[in-house]
């Protein structure tokens, strides 16, 4: 294998345990974010090391490396600053804040420092437009920046500083930011506890408080239930109203007696009484947990139509009209007689036109005659008046 610490192949090890083991190649991106943390982009030996741990090829790894933005192919500086150059930031002055930066940097787009502190790049869109125009340093944000607050910024972090983001948590290195993007915590003492919302981001809270809009009941304080408790609950509510169904009418035993007064055949009980119903009568369908996204989605678009059952959830099978799924051997003889029912269109020719004629005009031109033995000028003629 490829040359990385004991630390990142433990923590390769403990992503690949995240997932299913049928599915380990799912760990592919936190697994690119964990090479990244240690060398500071996806070099050769990063998507070596991310191929050998899944069982792909490189290709396969390089493929997915070279399509997200965020996984850097070359060695990046310790803060990644983007100038979002979007419409509504460009509006803003956003294409003006990363001109400057790139002028007082001395770098243009994806390149880095002499310091290799910082690498510039600019970005189409940051998502908070309501705060434009944006920066972020390694994906945290700087909102309502002009080119002198800009260039501040920058220069505090060459000088060694951490300047506050206008949201979320104190500044870390992109390496550190890579590691919590890879799914491990942030260790550094009081790491998340800076930072606050944006007053954009509340004014729909503000609104909601100021004319009394709430939701009916809302308990902040109520729990999740976890998965076992969710279907301890559902199986409790179906014994109840297993419970709660009547008991089917028991047939008499008493013999019938007929029209003429006899007595009715042996085992004849009287007219047939209709059964009490409540709810589905058809056997209880096994809830499809275990079984694929793929499969499910097929027994949905197409269920068997010999064997789905009726109210199955996510199925509609098709009837005959008298309330029976038709088999498999029918349908294919009702789409046999439709195809047969609509012969598709001969060549194309437009409605009312008449292959006959076309034919016998084409005739008699090549015979050089029409039937009233006319030459081949007033055969062509004879056949436009036709």
């Amino acid at each position: 294998m490829s040359v990385f610490t004991e630390e990142t192949r433990e923590r390769a090890r403990e992503i690949v345990a995240r997932y299913p083991a049928d599915r380990s190649r799912s760990a592919l991106l936190p697994l690119l974010h964990l090479v990244q943390a240690e060398e500071g982009y996806v070099s050769p030996a990063g998507v070596t090391f991310c191929a050998e741990v899944l069982g792909l090829n490189k290709a396969q790894v390089g493929a997915v490396a070279t399509f997200y933005t965020m996984y850097k192919r070359k060695p990046t500086g310790d803060f990644l600053v983007s100038v979002c150059t979007n419409t509504m930031c460009n509006v803003l002055g956003g294409q003006e804040i990363y001109d400057t930066l790139s002028e007082h940097l001395g770098v243009g787009h994806d390149e880095t420092t002499a310091d290799g502190t910082i690498t510039l790049e600019h970005a189409e869109c940051l998502a908070a437009c309501d705060y434009g125009p944006v920066m972020t340093v390694n994906y945290d944000f700087f909102d309502g920046v002009d080119p002198s607050t800009a260039v501040g910024v920058v220069d505090e972090l060459r000088a060694g500083g951490r300047p506050m983001p206008t949201r979320g948590a104190r500044l870390c290195t992109l390496k550190e930011m890579a590691v919590q993007l890879a799914g491990f915590a942030d260790d550094r003492d009081g790491a998340v506890a800076d930072g606050g919302p944006g007053e954009p981001t509340l004014r729909g809270l503000r609104l909601a408080q100021q004319h009394g809009v709430s939701v009916p009941g809302f308990d902040p304080n109520t729990p999740i239930r976890s998965k076992a408790e969710a279907d301890k609950a559902a199986a409790e509510a179906k014994a109840k109203a297993e419970a709660a169904k009547p008991a089917p009418a028991e047939a008499s035993a008493a013999p019938v007696k007929g029209g003429d007064g006899a007595s009715a055949p042996t085992g004849a009980t009287g007219p047939a009484q209709p059964a009490e119903t409540s709810g589905s009568t058809t056997r209880d369908v096994k809830a499809p947990d275990d079984k694929s996204p793929q499969v499910r989605t097929a027994e949905t678009r197409q269920p068997d139509a010999g064997t789905a059952v009726p109210d199955a959830p996510g199925t509609k099978v098709p009837t005959d009209g008298t309330g029976t799924a038709p088999q498999t051997g029918d349908a294919r003889s009702a789409e046999a007689a439709g195809v047969a029912a609509n012969a598709p269109a001969g060549d194309g020719k437009p409605a009312g036109d008449e292959a006959g004629a076309q034919e016998r005009n084409l005739t008699e031109a090549k015979a050089g005659t029409d039937a009233d033995g006319a030459g081949p000028a007033d055969a062509s003629e004879t056949g436009a008046q036709k």
